[in-house]
């Protein structure tokens, strides 16, 4: 399996979108909307994402997930002084469990690790990816309503000379 990343642009946005849309599928399934309106809201939230994350993270990097030449997600990260933030790693639903979304995280945690960085996302407390989190050791650092901030640090060793308890 190659993992790659694909700058977000105007060619590929629109799987940046489904992969929003597949985050608001079970909200989305309890009212009675058209698939127009259910559309319309999906079209105009994720612009107001979009925007947010612009506006909020600048210096962000937007990209398109492909695992063997194929269209799998969309991961938004920023690299910050004391962290990386992954404010949107997102895998379509076809491609969800097989290992794809651990792999980046694996790599992000590498890298953070290098770099004396932690690896912060906010992840709904509901939602399952939350567990996939806890098992690679992510702890959550702050709630904000239903969202918790997940934080890994890698382990600190202690120094060569000190006593052991």
């Amino acid at each position: 399996m190659t993992i790659s990343f694909m700058p977000l642009s105007d060619d590929n946005v629109e799987v940046a979108m489904a992969a929003y849309a597949s985050t608001r599928d079970a909200e989305l399934a309890l009212v009675n909307w058209t698939a127009e309106q259910k559309d319309f809201f999906i079209r105009m939230q994720f612009t107001a994402q979009q925007q947010d994350y612009q506006r909020r993270f600048p210096d962000a990097q937007h990209f398109i997930i492909e695992v063997d030449g194929q269209a799998a997600g969309r991961l938004y990260v920023v690299r910050l002084d004391d962290s990386i933030r992954l404010l949107d790693l997102t895998i379509l639903p076809a491609h969800r469990k097989h290992g794809i979304g651990t792999r980046i995280l694996k790599d992000f945690m590498s890298e953070a690790q290098a770099a004396g960085k932690a690896v912060r996302i906010y992840v709904e407390s509901f939602n399952p990816s939350l567990a996939l989190f806890e098992r690679l050791g992510f702890v959550p650092s702050e709630e904000l309503g239903v969202h918790l901030l997940m934080e890994w640090r890698a382990a600190q060793e202690a120094p060569h000379d000190a006593p052991i308890a």
